[in-house]
């Protein structure tokens, strides 16, 4: 697949405070990237950076081979739905859409078109007539994502979309990344629940500091981090006194969570060989950590890391 998205050695710096330090990402194009890190991380002053509310200190990146100097071009091919709520209050919903719309370069029978096929897509065309104020927490939400990507953007940045919305239309924003993913769009989704980005993301990357500190598809990294555990349901009888050749984690009477005790020599088919001379097995499952625990995981680590330097 091709790379829409490449970002080469971006760094920001507020008052002698490090909120970007060279970072390098790639993003394909027809994915759904997820940027994740905590709060002060270094997510925002990127999602900035790209949709050109800041500008870099040191590096670039380009977007379709348009580089970031190209600010009229770039806002054209750029979405970005922002955790804060952005709508005018006092304004109707239809005129900051047309008004969108002609900044992004549609003209009035392109804007008309477009915003009747999104408006009747996500149930918001009974909104127009209404000032934003008017509408609820999520009704503003499933308004604002109609104006992140009824103009066609090639990137869509997506910061919280999710915020506010009941689970019916929470399902139904997260139908339309997936079919927008699958219409070609390159998707940035930046959220603290990691959940959702087990769910819908390909690729992610860990912010924390400044820095990137891990990145990559995201199956590879769960495996990656996986500590050869298993999930064994079974039925027979282990005796609470006998030394196995296994460690028993967590039990109940259907199921069993075990690591073998021969770390370097272990594999499923090995430990699976052990269990099967104690009961019958209904199912043999590896279990893959979550990626809010690697999310944890790497963030505490970092700062062991970063108290040991200092104490040096």
């Amino acid at each position: 697949m091709d790379n829409i998205l490449k970002i080469e050695g971006l760094t920001k710096e507020y008052e002698n405070v490090v909120a970007l330090n060279n970072i390098y990402l790639e993003m394909q194009k027809g994915t759904i990237f997820g940027l994740l890190g905590p709060n002060g991380a270094g997510k925002t002053s990127l999602i900035r950076i790209l949709t050109g509310i800041t500008l870099p200190d040191k590096g670039k990146f380009t977007l379709e081979y348009t580089e970031n100097k190209d600010f009229d071009s770039l806002s054209r091919m750029i979405g970005y739905l922002p955790e804060e709520r952005g709508l005018y209050p006092d304004m109707k919903v239809y005129e900051q859409l047309d008004f969108i719309g002609q900044i992004k370069g549609l003209n009035k029978t392109e804007i008309k078109e477009k915003l009747n096929y999104w408006g009747d897509k996500m149930g918001v065309s009974q909104w127009f007539k209404k000032k934003a104020q008017e509408l609820s927490k999520g009704m503003q939400q499933m308004v604002q994502f109609v104006a992140t990507v009824f103009y066609d953007p090639s990137l869509i940045i997506l910061d919280e979309p999710f915020t506010g919305l009941d689970p019916i239309n929470t399902n139904k924003i997260k139908k339309e990344i997936i079919e927008l993913k699958n219409q070609g769009k390159t998707i940035i989704f930046s959220t603290h629940r990691m959940e959702q980005v087990e769910e819908i993301c390909v690729d992610i990357a860990l912010i924390n500091k400044g820095n990137i500190v891990l990145k990559g598809n995201l199956e590879e990294i769960k495996n990656s981090f996986k500590k050869s555990i298993f999930k064994v349901v079974y039925e027979g009888t282990l005796s609470e006194n006998k030394d196995y050749e296994f460690d028993i984690i967590d039990t109940n009477d259907s199921y069993l969570i075990i690591k073998d005790k021969d770390i370097a020599n272990t594999s499923p088919n090995s430990l699976l060989k052990k269990i099967m001379q104690y009961v019958d097995i209904h199912s043999f499952v590896e279990i893959l950590p979550t990626l809010n625990e690697i999310f944890i995981e790497q963030v505490e680590k970092i700062s062991e890391d970063l108290k040991g330097g200092n104490n040096e």
